[in-house]
């Protein structure tokens, strides 16, 4: 025999299902698949080069980095930001240096990363 006082089997009890509070929670900002392979093809050719050698991806509510580091111990030499809200404006796209001076903004991303291309040398 149980000691429910308030006439509720087992099964009552044990199917009650506190709801855990909504998260409002904006979605997070990434860099998608096509524009990784766009990144990753210069930073492949600069580290082939020996002048990169280490990156951090940093995703954001606001916006997504990523960053290109000559040593691991060094703050990075650029970044590459992506930031949607600056879309219409400016551009979502932009690459900017250690000391914080935007080199290229825009909304196409090859094109703002031709700024970090080697010039042209003739032989």
């Amino acid at each position: 025999m149980s000691e429910r006082t308030s006439g509720e089997t087992r099964d009552d009890a044990t199917a009650r299902v506190v709801p855990f509070p909504a998260m409002s929670a904006a979605p997070q900002i990434a860099f998608d698949r096509h524009e990784l392979r766009t990144i990753f093809n210069l930073y492949g050719r600069r580290v082939a080069e020996g002048e990169w050698r280490d990156y951090a991806l940093d995703f954001r509510r606001d916006k997504a980095v990523f960053s290109i580091y000559r040593r691991t111990s060094e703050m990075p030499l650029y970044r590459i930001e992506k930031d949607p809200r600056l879309a219409r404006r400016q551009g979502a796209y932009a690459v900017i240096t250690a000391a914080g001076l935007v080199l290229k903004r825009g909304n196409d991303l090859a094109r703002v990363l031709a700024v970090l291309e080697p010039p042209l040398r003739a032989v």
